[in-house]
């Protein structure tokens, strides 16, 4: 179902619906926002890549990864996957609009985080085992 609301989902947060262990929103939001996903949708503002293209471009990511994420993403409607039935398979992978939009989104985030990069450092704790 379409989110239509006009009140910002920032304070639909604050209320609580989206944190409601049965909102589907969360397995959306765990796609966008895992490490993968959020690279995955910065390179394909730049256009139409193929899966190897991908890979060379997000450095650390597995092919697995790559093919599941890419994956999810589909199924999200936020990519889009075209396959060209020659051999060997080409396969090309781009942003369908509503992964344009959110690719904004979570490159605004991805962003911030790097000019925020110093500050982020300086205040980061060592991890502590619980």
């Amino acid at each position: 179902m379409p989110y239509h609301s006009a009140e910002p989902v920032s304070d639909l947060l604050r209320r609580g619906e989206v944190l409601s262990a049965k909102c589907p929103s969360r397995e959306i939001l765990r796609h966008v926002t895992s490490r993968w996903g959020v690279l995955i949708l910065i390179v394909l503002q730049d256009g139409t890549l193929r899966f190897s293209d991908l890979r060379r471009k997000i450095g650390g990511i597995s092919e697995r990864m790559l093919a599941q994420s890419l994956q999810a993403l589909e199924a999200d409607g936020f990519v889009n996957r075209v396959s060209h039935p020659v051999v060997p398979p080409h396969v090309e992978y781009s942003l369908t609009p509503l992964g344009q939009e959110v690719s904004v989104k979570v490159a605004d985030l991805a962003d911030w985080i790097e000019v925020s990069m110093p500050r982020l450092m300086a205040t980061k704790r060592p991890a502590t085992d619980a």
